[in-house]
């Protein structure tokens, strides 16, 4: 028999990291197993275009309004389907109803996949409407209602493990093939860059870093520091070169880095995170450092394939070595690719990721 999935996702297809690099780099291996799927998403690609964006209140209501509507029609077409994949949350706002009749009235199979601690706010503290708005507590609920969860990291399967048994880790993976060195052109460059790349609501985590850049810059006329975002950081630093997020170009400009940072703050919100920037910096021989919080410290081996620094003093002593050693930046590179290769590929996870749909 066929099998036959309805993945019901926040945002259209090849724009958001969340999606592409947790299931949809898997759509070519579900078609090679003779799995059929229909991808549903609540944001259209112009909706998704305004809706993170400051103003254009009257469009992001009708954004809200055509992605319910879609709701409703995905319920109509779920009994044709064996196995029903929600990514996050089936609405962006209000109580879990949509998965409540998926799982209770017409008793469809849901597989849940969530890859952050949304069950929280992200940092700042939220006030009681916005929580309301959000309805945050609609987690616990659909992980009762699943009948298989996919967390991609160990923080993230513990909380839904006190909800189901059901769970398995599923961790974020990069395509190796293509994110790889020997497939593209890196230009050449005089300078070092320190590279970041990220969606507009993690810029603020660069923030604590801002001081250490500064000193670095000025010790070093050669180190430029680097942004690749969606929107523009609010940065003091004079070497700063911003380049807007596109995927036709985002592994060429990857390659423009010489050491790649992910800096996170040590709380319950970001315990969640898979450390996939990591990930894509040592699938490229870029040698990283990190906080050691979330999945880090799993990822990154301290000293081998990048560094995981906690204070000040620690950021800026790493970054100064890898700065002043060229031949360090290459092992570490080459080490990193090797571990990314092994643990955290789409090859080293296929058969871990159809485990979901038997």
């Amino acid at each position: 028999m066929t099998r036959k999935v309805l993945f019901l996702v926040p945002y259209p297809l090849q724009e958001s990291p969340s999606q592409r690099f947790r299931f949809e780099q898997y759509f070519q291996l579900l078609e090679k197993h003779g799995i059929q799927f229909t991808v549903q998403s609540f944001l259209d690609s112009n909706n998704w275009q305004i809706f993170f964006k400051s103003g254009h209140k009257g469009s992001k209501i009708f954004a809200l309004i055509a992605g319910f509507a879609k709701r409703v029609v995905a319920l109509l077409k779920a009994p044709f389907y064996h196995f029903i994949f929600i990514h996050r949350e089936m609405t962006p706002a209000g109580p879990p109803l949509f998965e409540w009749i998926l799982a209770k009235i017409l008793k469809k199979k849901i597989i849940y996949d969530f890859d952050d601690a949304i069950w929280l706010p992200d940092g700042a503290p939220e006030s009681g409407l916005m929580n309301f708005f959000k309805w945050r507590n609609k987690v616990t609920s659909i992980c009762k209602w699943s009948y298989e969860i996919s967390c991609r990291n160990e923080y993230l399967s513990s909380y839904a493990r006190r909800y189901n048994t059901r769970v398995l880790y599923n961790p974020t993976t990069i395509d190796t093939l293509w994110h790889n060195p020997d497939n593209h052109q890196k230009s050449p460059n005089h300078h070092i860059v320190i590279g970041w790349t990220g969606s507009h609501s993690t810029l603020k985590y660069l923030n604590e870093l801002e001081s250490v850049l500064q000193r670095l810059e000025s010790q070093f006329p050669m180190v430029i520091f680097m942004v690749i975002a969606n929107r523009k950081p609010d940065l003091k630093l004079n070497t700063l070169h911003y380049v807007p997020w596109k995927k036709k170009t985002e592994i060429p400009d990857l390659l423009l880095m010489d050491i790649g940072i992910m800096p996170l703050p040590n709380d319950e919100w970001a315990k969640g995170k898979c450390g996939f920037k990591a990930l894509q910096y040592m699938a490229l021989e870029i040698p990283v450092v990190a906080s050691p919080v979330g999945t880090s410290s799993t990822i990154i081996d301290d000293g081998d394939n990048g560094f995981l620094c906690t204070s000040s003093d620690e950021w800026e002593n790493a970054l100064t070595k890898l700065i002043q050693d060229e031949t360090l930046r290459k092992h570490m590179g080459k080490q990193g690719r090797k571990k990314v290769i092994e643990r955290y590929s789409v090859t080293s996870n296929s058969s871990n990721f159809l485990l979901l749909f038997e």
